[in-house]
């Protein structure tokens, strides 16, 4: 009996959300159109980079400081200029990300073997893209200065450093990218959609009726967090079809541990939906405490900054972040394979979130039945 009232309410949740065509399409098109565009968009590498160049010595090395900056592609024009002045208004009117000062006597120090002088100017108003650029020009400049007879002499007396990079070889950015995106689009299409099921019932005015009705309580609960948890693992598949096929992820971990974890994960999102959606009398104000929560979780996640590198008065806060944990599996997963006990480590939080949530929505519904 229980299954079938619980099976009804499943179907008009979902008849709900997918009977109107424009529903159909905001739940299949945007997501699809977030992961093209953001895996490409959404990227921390600084491409196309203009800079200046104060060129004061027409020695050898440094035309072949030129040449080997012309010669990068990551620089998409050097602005050749005569004097400060036109650097200070060029990086002023943000015109270059960052300008390079050649001393006159840079190639004659090199020759003598002395420091040679080499300035560089940073827009520190772009202060991320400004520390890359940095890093590019410094690497130009450390491998030129490795060719100079000073640096032959001294490679030949010191330890060579070989970098190598685990987990992803070439630093490809869409493996770091989709993985992610796979987590928070997941998040941000199954709060919304859980934010407004309630909310759209207290508008349409049954929601009176519902409570009426022969369900109970956690039936209703059951009912109302199935349907997102169902659409989310459909964007889910989705995602990583397109993240193996498409962007060419690599997946070296367990299928079965990413949609295990993946369905605590819905659920503490669902939870967190239908505790919004109590709240809310309307749906605008459901749609407002959904993002009003999105937001935050983004930052706080670990998404675009470690979180180890937050305020230590900030990191605390990042506990009761879903999105948190199913980054870390998700990102292990593809590009680690990490091993149940982890993914175990990773999900037990989930668990407790979507306990706390749901109990509390449920407590909410109960108290406007009073």
């Amino acid at each position: 009996m229980w299954w079938s009232r619980l099976k009804a309410l499943i179907i008009k949740e979902l008849l709900a959300v997918l009977r109107d065509p424009k529903s159909r399409l905001i739940l299949i098109g945007p997501p699809i159109v977030q992961l093209l565009v953001f895996s490409s968009a959404a990227t921390l590498e600084v491409r196309n980079v203009d800079i200046a160049l104060l060129n004061r010595d027409s020695g050898h090395w440094a035309q072949e400081l030129v040449q080997r900056i012309e010669g990068t592609p990551t620089f998409r024009s050097i602005s050749q200029v005569q004097n400060l002045t036109e650097i200070r208004e060029a990086v002023d009117r943000q015109h270059v990300t960052a300008a390079l000062v050649v001393d006159p006597d840079f190639s004659r120090d090199i020759e003598a073997g002395r420091p040679a002088g080499l300035q560089i100017i940073l827009d520190g108003r772009r202060s991320n893209a400004s520390q890359i650029v940095a890093g590019y020009l410094n690497q130009i400049v450390a491998t030129l200065a490795a060719e100079t007879p000073a640096g032959t002499h001294a490679a030949a007396k010191s330890v060579v450093v070989v970098p190598r990079n685990w987990f992803n070889p070439n630093l490809i950015f869409q493996w770091f990218m989709v993985p992610n995106l796979i987590a928070s689009i997941a998040l941000l299409i199954g709060l919304i959609v859980t934010a407004l099921s309630i909310a759209r019932e207290r508008e349409l005015g049954t929601f009176d009726q519902l409570m009426v009705s022969p369900l109970r309580t956690h039936e209703i609960l059951i009912g109302k967090f199935i349907p997102p948890m169902m659409i989310g693992l459909f964007h889910m598949t989705i995602y990583i079809l397109a993240a193996v096929f498409i962007f060419g992820v690599p997946l070296r971990g367990s299928l079965l541990l990413l949609y295990g974890s993946s369905l605590f994960y819905l659920a503490s999102v669902a939870g967190l939906g239908l505790f919004i959606s109590a709240l809310s009398a309307t749906q605008q104000q459901a749609i407002l405490g959904a993002f009003l929560f999105l937001v935050p979780a983004m930052l706080l996640s670990g998404f675009a900054t470690p979180i180890e590198n937050m305020p230590s008065w900030l990191q605390p806060l990042t506990v009761i972040n879903p999105l948190r944990y199913f980054l870390v599996i998700v990102k292990g997963v593809f590009l680690k394979d990490i091993p149940p006990a982890e993914v175990l480590n990773q999900t037990w939080p989930l668990v407790v979130i979507a306990a706390v949530t749901l109990s509390t929505a449920s407590w909410l519904f109960r108290r406007r039945l009073e």
